[in-house]
């Protein structure tokens, strides 16, 4: 029974982390059209304290999904290749995850030299990854 409350809370901090990672590059996009100073510093402590949320809700689901993979083995042993590649893909969400850390440095300092077309696309990145991750959890292909 606790494990189905560890993998809900899982799911949950998971759904949370990926609103925030959608919605981040979308304030980028506006950063990036933007030319009016109130707006930019408004948009900029939009983004700051987002990402900040974002990040604590990034390490909860992290330590949620340590814990049901080390605590439970959910995905270890034989015929858990699936896994292997989630683990991967979930690399690359948490490289996404201090890429737009990064960005946001560079918006702070002023020194964006990305145009709003680049975090239209940039939005798509974590859409893309989630499927992949959902799609290895649920059908478990290997």
């Amino acid at each position: 029974m606790a494990m189905l409350w560890v993998k809900t809370f899982h799911i949950v901090f998971i759904a949370s982390w990926f609103a925030g990672l959608f919605y981040l590059p979308r304030i980028y996009v506006n950063l990036a059209q933007q030319s009016d100073s109130t707006v930019q510093a408004t948009l900029l402590g939009m983004a700051r304290r987002l990402y900040r949320f974002t990040t604590i809700l990034a390490v909860a689901a992290i330590l949620l999904g340590l814990w049901l993979y080390l605590g439970y083995g959910i995905g270890m042993g034989p015929g858990n290749g699936w896994m292997h590649a989630k683990l991967f893909f979930v690399l690359l969400v948490i490289g996404y995850h201090h890429a737009c850390g990064s960005m946001l440095r560079k918006f702070e300092q002023g020194k964006n030299v990305r145009s709003h077309k680049f975090y239209r696309w940039f939005n798509e990145v974590p859409v893309l990854l989630l499927l992949v991750v959902v799609a290895l959890v649920v059908v478990k292909p290997f």
